[in-house]
């Protein structure tokens, strides 16, 4: 069972003893990302994670930093979000203060030298540079922006490349005081180490990091209106394509229902999608869909990458699963769904880091954990009925937005189809 103390300071320890385990899994989760962002400063978080990597005073430069954990054979990383920046270690079980104490250094004590932020900005334009030359990558962008428009919601994370070469070492300082702070950061650790002995330690290290004010997001200004189309010219050999509407929060009573409905419409190879576009018609090699759940907000997507020559069959036949998911949901493939989905929350769960993973950021984001018990007892529940009506609220009743990358000039022809 989890466990969780709060520490005097705001910070919130959340642990999952597993005692079989030989590895131990340390992430630190902090609110702070794009949503947080001033659009002068788009990136920043992105911006701040990336040299969180470059030295302390305890390890003055990168290798240093690398070396403290991949010289004991353990693997660790960060990933700055919309929401959520996380910092994370797994390393072997005797090693777990090694992790914890590399994590707390980074965070509390980089020294952002000035040298380091000018190659490390180098670094990042290359890593946005990398993303405009992917078109699979691009059109996840696209598809963004049309729904949330000129909003952190519809901003790339990164970023963009102006943005980030103006960001100068004191506004990542002062994000960092701003947003770095023990009330607004939780610690999740999971393997073979009591709840009692980790609080030791975690205080230890942290119980002196001071407070600081409630960090707040800019709330979604909802879906963007007007502008439900993008189309990108690209002379590329396969165009991608993202369909896509606003959806439901992460708060939302429905969102198991829409997880289930995305299982059912585009998740895996016995979705509808890949056995109707790519089974039956041959139409693309990769066919899927996903959700975004977000505080206030949330996206559900359809991707597919296909002959330029086929895509207007193929947005033609996306169409017709997501009409099918209104119109019929039988008991028997909610069943398979709902296996599906227990299974393979079951599985990631195998892992100290995925357990690490689903307490911080449920702790973070939703000021509490929902245990497996609970979360199989509210996908076994749902029926057939509820999906037909979360997939009618999303699909339709509302107009569906298309992200195109590809060799096109005609927007009008996409706007047809799309139009209902």
């Amino acid at each position: 069972m989890y466990e969780r103390t709060t520490l005097p300071n705001g910070l919130r320890v959340v642990t999952e003893t597993i005692p079989h385990a030989r590895s131990i899994s340390v992430a630190v989760y902090l609110g702070a990302g794009s949503r947080y962002e001033d659009k002068s400063v788009m990136g920043i978080s992105h911006f701040v994670e990336h040299m969180l990597f470059k030295g302390t005073e305890a390890r003055p430069t990168a290798m240093d930093i690398s070396s403290a954990i991949e010289g004991i054979g353990g693997v660790f990383n960060a990933e700055a979000g919309k929401e959520v920046t996380v910092y994370w270690a797994k390393v072997a079980r005797p090693h777990f203060t090694r992790a914890l104490d590399v994590l707390t250094d980074i965070i509390l004590h980089s020294r952002f030298e000035r040298d380091e932020i000018e190659k490390e900005r180098q670094v990042i334009v290359e890593e946005l540079n990398m993303i405009m030359d992917l078109p699979q990558d691009w059109v996840d962008l696209l598809i963004d922006q049309v729904l949330w428009g000129d909003q952190p919601l519809g901003w790339d994370v990164g970023g963009t490349k102006e943005t980030v070469s103006r960001i100068d070492r004191q506004q990542l300082v002062d994000f960092v005081d701003q947003f770095y702070a023990p009330n607004n950061a939780v610690v999740s650790v999971a393997g073979a180490a009591s709840h009692a002995e980790i609080v030791a330690e975690v205080e230890g290290l942290l119980g002196g990091w001071q407070q600081r004010k409630a960090a707040t997001f800019v709330p979604s200004a909802g879906p963007q209106e007007g502008v439900h189309l993008a189309v990108e010219a690209r002379s590329t050999e396969q165009a991608h394509l993202c369909l896509g509407v606003p959806a439901l929060s992460y708060q939302d009573p429905d969102r198991f229902i829409l997880d289930l409905a995305n299982v059912i419409l585009g998740e895996g190879m016995s979705s509808r999608l890949f056995q109707q576009i790519r089974e039956r018609r041959g139409l693309a090699y990769d066919v899927h869909s996903y959700i975004n759940h977000y505080k206030d907000a949330g996206s559900m997507i359809v991707c597919a990458g296909v002959d330029p020559d086929r895509i207007d069959q193929t947005i033609q036949a996306i169409l017709e699963e997501i009409e099918g998911l209104i119109d019929a949901v039988g008991e028997e493939e909610l069943s398979r769904a709902k296996e599906y989905w227990k299974g393979r929350v079951l599985l990631r769960l195998e892992d100290t880091r995925a357990y690490a993973t689903w307490m911080g950021s449920q702790e973070l984001l939703l000021g509490r954990i929902y245990t497996l018990e609970e979360v199989m007892e509210i996908v076994d529940a749902v029926s057939a009925a509820d999906v037909r009506r979360v997939a009618r609220q999303l699909f339709g009743c509302q107009p569906l937005r298309l992200a195109v990358v590809g060799p096109f000039n005609d927007r009008e022809r996409f706007r047809r189809l799309i139009e209902r």
